[in-house]
C-alpha cells in the first residue's frame, strides 16, 4: 500500500507543478478559444491542462517501475506499456484539438485507434464472468470489438461530462478512488497479482486529478481540455478493462459450499461486470441522454448544446459551486455502493443506506424548487442593483445634502442591469449573479 500512495504523491505533484507552466504556455500559444453560446464561464480561459496531467501519468509509470514490489507489474506483464502507447496518442489527439478543434469523427477515429494500439500489445478483455455460466472465453475479435466498444463509451462519456469547473476531474477521481479500492481488494485479499495492473492504474489516476483539481476549481485558472478529458477517460477504461478481461474468477476459489453461498460469494467475480459501468453511470448517463435528444431533434450526435446535467443544474436555480458538489455525491453514492456491495452482498443495511443517501440526494437536487423565489424570481443581487431592497452595507450614512444646482434635471431612476431582465435564470448573467438559495 504504501509503495501505491508514493506512486499517487508523486503523479499529484508533478501534476500540480506543472499545471502552471503549462498555462502559461497554453496563454502564449493561444489556446483560449472564444465563449461560446453553451459555456458557462464568462471570461476566455487556456485550456491544455492535458499536458500537465500526462507528464504526471509518465512520472507515475516511472516511478512504478523502479519501487521494489510494484517493479514485478512491468516484469510480468506488458499493460503498463499498452496504457502509456495508447494515452500517448489520444493525448496527441485531443492536444490538437484543444489548439484547432479538429472535426468529431476524426477523434472518434483517433479514440479507436488508441484503443487498438492496447489491444495489440496485450490489454485486452480474455473472457467475461458471466452469472449462471461462468467463465466465458472470447474469440481474438469478440474481446477486441469489446475492448474498443468500453475504451470509447468511457472516453467519450467523461468528455461530455466536462462542462464545469473541477467536474470532470472530481467525478473521475471519485470513481478512481472506489476501483482502486476493489482491485487492492482483490490483489491483496486474494493474492492475484494479475489485479495489479489494474491497482497501479488507479492509483496514478486519482493523483492525475487531484493535482490538476486546486488549479481547476471554480473559478478555474485552467481547463483540462479534450487532452485531458480524453487521456482520464482512457485511464479509467484500462483499469476497467485489465481486472475485467485479465483476472480469472476461476482463481479467486469462491465455488464452495451450497449453492446459495455460493451465489453470495461469487458476487465479487461479477462485479467486474458492474463496476465499470457504476463509476461512469452519471457521465454514461449524461452520454446517453444527449445522443437520444440531438438524434430526436434531427442534429449530429457530436453537436454541442446546453441540455446535459450539469447545465440542467444551473437552470434549476443551483450555484456552480453546489451543481458539482451534486454531481460529485451521486457518482460517489453508485461508485462506493457497488464496492459496499461487492464486499458484503449479504448486508442488508447497505442497501437501507444506498436508498436513504439517494433520497437526501434527491432533496438537495430538488431543494431550488421548494424554496419561494424572491419578488417574481429576482435573486437578491438582482433587488439590490435596481435598488428595491438595500443591504445594511448598502444604507448611506447621514449626511450633508448638497442644494441641486439650477436647471439641471434629476437623476433617473437605476434600471435593472441586463442579467436581471427576463426570466431569474437567464443564460447572459454572469456567474457571479445565479440565484444562490
Amino acid at each position: 500500500m504504501r509503495e501505491y500512495l508514493l506512486t499517487l504523491c508523486i503523479t499529484a505533484a508533478v501534476t500540480y507543478l506543472l499545471t502552471g507552466p503549462v498555462r502559461k504556455f497554453a496563454i502564449v500559444a493561444g489556446a483560449m478559444p472564444e465563449i461560446r453560446a453553451r459555456d458557462v464561464h464568462r471570461e476566455p480561459t487556456p485550456r491544455l491542462g492535458g499536458i500537465a496531467m500526462f507528464f504526471g501519468l509518465c512520472a507515475g509509470l516511472l516511478v512504478a517501475d523502479h519501487l521494489t514490489n510494484l517493479n514485478q507489474v512491468f516484469e510480468t506483464s506488458n499493460e503498463p506499456r499498452a496504457l502509456l502507447s495508447g494515452a500517448a496518442l489520444i493525448w496527441l489527439i485531443g492536444v490538437l484539438d484543444d489548439k484547432f478543434e479538429i472535426d468529431a469523427l476524426i477523434k472518434l477515429g483517433g479514440q479507436m485507434i488508441a484503443a487498438g494500439v492496447m489491444v495489440v500489445q496485450g490489454l485486452t478483455i480474455l473472457w467475461l464472468p458471466i452469472p449462471g455460466v461462468g467463465s466465458f472465453a472470447l474469440t481474438q475479435w469478440q474481446g477486441t470489438l469489446l475492448t474498443v466498444a468500453l475504451v470509447v463509451i468511457t472516453i467519450n462519456a467523461v468528455n461530455f461530462v466536462d462542462g464545469l469547473d473541477g467536474l470532470a476531474a472530481g467525478m473521475v477521481c471519485i470513481a478512481a478512488t472506489a476501483f482502486f479500492l476493489y482491485a487492492y481488494r482483490i490483489w491483496y485479499s486474494y493474492g492475484i497479482e494479475a489485479a495489479a495492473p489494474a491497482t497501479l492504474f488507479s492509483a496514478i489516476l486519482m493523483g492525475m486529478c487531484l493535482g490538476f483539481l486546486p488549479h481547476n476549481m471554480h473559478p478555474a485558472r485552467i481547463f483540462m481540455g479534450d487532452s485531458g478529458s480524453m487521456l482520464i477517460g482512457l485511464v479509467l477504461a484500462a483499469g476497467a478493462i485489465s481486472i475485467t478481461g485479465q483476472v480469472d474468477p476461476d482463481a479467486l476459489n469462491l465455488y464452495v459450499g451450497s449453492e446459495k453461498e455460493a451465489v453470495h460469494q461469487t458476487v465479487p467475480v461479477y462485479i467486474p461486470l458492474l463496476l465499470p459501468l457504476t463509476i461512469i453511470a452519471v457521465p454514461a448517463a449524461d452520454l446517453i441522454l444527449a445522443i437520444v435528444r440531438r438524434t430526436w431533434r434531427g442534429q449530429s450526435p457530436f453537436a454541442a448544446d446546453r441540455g446535459h446535467l450539469h447545465h440542467r443544474l444551473l437552470e434549476i436555480g443551483h450555484s456552480h459551486s453546489r451543481a458539482v458538489l451534486i454531481m460529485y455525491f451521486w457518482s460517489a453514492l453508485i461508485a462506493f455502493g457497488a464496492l459496499a456491495y461487492s464486499v458484503n452482498s449479504a448486508s442488508m443495511w447497505i442497501v437501507l443506506g444506498v436508498v436513504f443517501l439517494s433520497a437526501i440526494g434527491l432533496v438537495l437536487l430538488l431543494l431550488p424548487r421548494f424554496t419561494p423565489a424572491p419578488r417574481a424570481g429576482w435573486s437578491a443581487s438582482c433587488r439590490r442593483a435596481t435598488g428595491a431592497v438595500r443591504s445594511p452595507r448598502s444604507l448611506p450614512r447621514p449626511r450633508r445634502r448638497r442644494p441641486r444646482r439650477k436647471g439641471r434635471p434629476p437623476s433617473p431612476p437605476r434600471a435593472a442591469p441586463l442579467w436581471c431582465q427576463g426570466s431569474p435564470v437567464s443564460t447572459e448573467r454572469p456567474p457571479s449573479a445565479l440565484v444562490r438559495v
